[in-house]
């Protein structure tokens, strides 16, 4: 993947933007300084340093990957190692493995874990509570879970990074893949965003081949 000069200015990095909550991800990572922008096309993910797959409706917007040509250059880029956050519906994109998928649902994979939809329940089953998650910081993350997925499985090529009172996984990381069940953008704690952008700078300043 194309990488930008990480001392010539701002990293690029990209939002999905085929479905979800998109506009929200733009916003917060261009409050934290960077040059965040829409992704919707494969030329576009090529300029791109790191890219987030937002929240909203996993299965929907597996069948729009497919149809504007994404899917493959989003697996291509999660092979070639560009950082990538996955918020709920973007985390099911990301697992090699979904659990409770609807038929012919895909996955564009990397994350070696399982997941399951909607493992909370509908909207109105949706809660917050407080996460402590040490690579982010010391202090508890406000997490905000709307029906979100939950990690059932995680591979030993991942990391667990955040778990529920009870246990239940929320929080994975693999390499330079993030994903998180919960809603970030929603709160004002944008740590999660801010170590996707340190993955980003990092792979911004690589040395091009």
């Amino acid at each position: 993947m194309a990488g930008n000069d990480a001392t010539a200015g701002p990293v690029r990095v990209g939002v999905l933007a085929l479905q979800g909550d998109f506009r929200e991800h733009l916003a917060v990572l261009t409050a934290l300084g960077a040059e965040a922008v829409p992704v919707r096309r494969p030329a576009e993910l090529d300029s791109v340093s790191g890219l987030v797959i937002p929240g909203g409706e996993s299965s929907v917007m597996d069948k729009l990957s497919r149809v504007f040509g994404m899917a493959e250059p989003l697996r291509r880029a999660v092979h070639d190692g560009l950082p990538v956050y996955g918020t709920c519906a973007g985390l099911i994109m990301l697992a090699d493995r979904i659990v409770d998928g609807i038929a012919g649902q895909q996955s564009i994979g990397g994350l070696d874990v399982s997941v399951r939809r909607n493992a909370f329940g509908s909207q109105t089953d949706s809660f917050e509570t407080d996460l402590v998650v040490p690579a982010i910081g010391e202090s508890p993350v406000h997490a905000v879970f709307i029906r979100a997925p939950v990690v059932d499985e995680v591979g030993p090529r991942a990391t667990a990074i955040g778990t529920l009172d009870d246990g239940r996984v929320v929080a994975v990381e693999q390499g330079n893949l993030l994903g998180t069940s919960f809603h970030p953008e929603v709160t004002n704690d944008y740590r999660f965003h801010e170590y996707f952008l340190q993955k980003a700078r990092q792979h911004a300043a690589r040395p091009s081949a």
